[in-house]
């Protein structure tokens, strides 16, 4: 199964971002190795949004992503 999880951006997203991207990249990067994260990126421009595909026998491997996501 496939599942998408939505990220809606905060007022001040663009100012707070880079002290948790490495982490948050991290997550993605071991996430996709795992074959688990399929694609994800911003939506739309200014940068208010993003969305990641995941894949699974359940939505707990995006809950669990969004769970422990820095971002």
């Amino acid at each position: 199964m496939h599942y998408l999880l939505f990220y809606e951006a905060g007022d001040d997203y663009v100012e707070r971002r880079a002290a948790h991207r490495d982490e948050h990249l991290r997550k993605a990067w071991a996430a996709s190795d795992r074959g688990e994260l399929i694609l994800g990126g911003a939506i739309v421009e200014p940068t208010d949004g993003a969305v990641l595909l995941f894949q699974g026998d359940s939505p707990e491997v995006a809950e669990m992503f969004a769970r422990t996501d820095p971002y």
